[in-house]
C-alpha cells in the first residue's frame, strides 16, 4: 500500500526478513534461542545480585540496571519477529510503532549513560579506593542511575514528536524487523531535514560526551594501575575493569556502524544487520562477559548451583 500526500496511515507492515523466505525458520529459531539466552543470562545476574549480600555494591547495582536495560530493549525489538512468525500478522499500528521507537531509543541512550556511570564507579574504586564507600554511597548511586534513566527518555522525546507529525509516507512497508528511526525517515515524503539534523546532533552528542566521560576515567585508571608495583595487583586491577571495558567497546562499535557510518554505506540492509547484532547479540553477550570475566559472579553462581543440588 503506497501512501499519498495528506493520507493518514493507521498501520505499518514490518517486512522483517521476508526477503529471505527460505531462511525465515532458521532466523526465527536463532532469534528465539538468542532471546532465551538473553532472558536467562540477565535474569540470573539480577537474581544473583539480589540474593547474595557479597554482591550488594555499587558495581553490581549498576550491573543490575544494565541487565534490566538489556532485557527491556531486546524484548521491545525482538518480540515482533517471534510473534509475527507464529501468527503471520506483520502489521503494527502507527501509535505502537512510535511507542516502540521511543522506548528502544530511550533504552539505548540509557545504556550508554549507565555505562558511563559504571566507568566512574571503576575510576573511584581503583584511583581512590580508601574513599570508595563514601563517594559511591547508596544515595549517590541511586541519583546517578535516576539521572541516566531520565536523560535517556528526555533525549528521545524530540525525535518522536517530529516523526509523529509526518503526514506523508511513500509506503507503509518498513524494511526492518522493528520500528527504528532510520527506516521510517527513509519512508517519509515529508521534509525530514530537521529530523535528520536532530538525529545527527543527538547521535554526535551521545557518541561524543558519554564516550569521553566513559573513556577519560580509563586514562587515570591505566595510569594508576601502571604505578602498582605488584604484578598480581596490576592483574587484579585490570581484571576488575575488563568486563566493563569489553561491553563498552562492543556497544559503541555496533552503534557507530549502525547510525553514524558514511552515507555510501547507509543502506537499510546493512542497518538491519547491525540492528540484529545490537538488539540481539549485545544483550546476550553482556551477562556472559560479566559472568565469565568476574570472579565474584562466578563464585556466587557456583554457590547457588551447589545449594540447589544439595
Amino acid at each position: 500500500m503506497n501512501a499519498t500526500n495528506h493520507t493518514v496511515l493507521t498501520f505499518f507492515i514490518i517486512n522483517g526478513f521476508s526477503d529471505f523466505p527460505n531462511l525465515e525458520v532458521p532466523i526465527f529459531l536463532m532469534v528465539l534461542l538468542i532471546y532465551l539466552i538473553t532472558v536467562g543470562g540477565n535474569m540470573t545476574i539480577l537474581l544473583l545480585v539480589c540474593v547474595n549480600p557479597h554482591l550488594h555494591s555499587p558495581m553490581y547495582f549498576f550491573l543490575c540496571n544494565l541487565s534490566v536495560l538489556d532485557l527491556s530493549y531486546s524484548t521491545v525489538t525482538l518480540h515482533k519477529i517471534l510473534i509475527s512468525f507464529l501468527s503471520g500478522d506483520k502489521t503494527v499500528s502507527l501509535q505502537s510503532c512510535l511507542t516502540q521507537m521511543f522506548i528502544y531509543t530511550s533504552l539505548v541512550c540509557n545504556e550508554l549513560l549507565i555505562l558511563t556511570a559504571m566507568s566512574y564507579d571503576r575510576y573511584v574504586a581503583i584511583c581512590n579506593p580508601l574513599h570508595y564507600s563514601t563517594i559511591m554511597s547508596h544515595g549517590v548511586c541511586s541519583s546517578l542511575a535516576a539521572v541516566c534513566w531520565g536523560l535517556g527518555f528526555v533525549e528521545s522525546l524530540p525525535h518522536i514528536i517530529l516523526i509523529s507529525r509526518f503526514t506523508c509516507y511513500k509506503s507503509n512497508i518498513i524494511n526492518h524487523f522493528f520500528c527504528d528511526i532510520v527506516p521510517l525517515l527513509k519512508l517519509s515524503c515529508n521534509d525530514t531535514s530537521l529530523s535528520d539534523f536532530l538525529m545527527f546532533i543527538c547521535g554526535l552528542f551521545l557518541a561524543t560526551f558519554p564516550f569521553l566521560l566513559t573513556f577519560i576515567p580509563y586514562i587515570f585508571i591505566i595510569r594508576t594501575i601502571l604505578r602498582i608495583k605488584s604484578s598480581t595487583g596490576k592483574h587484579k586491577a585490570f581484571y576488575t575493569c575488563s568486563s566493563h571495558f569489553t561491553v563498552v567497546i562492543l556497544l559503541y562499535v555496533t552503534l557507530v556502524y549502525q547510525y553514524l557510518r558514511p552515507t555510501s554505506m547507509d543502506t537499510l540492509e546493512t542497518n538491519k544487520i547491525f540492528s540484529v547484532f545490537n538488539t540481539a547479540a549485545v544483550p546476550m553477550l553482556n551477562p556472559l562477559i560479566y559472568s565469565l570475566k568476574n570472579k565474584d559472579v562466578k563464585s556466587a553462581l557456583r554457590r547457588k548451583l551447589f545449594q540447589m543440588t544439595v
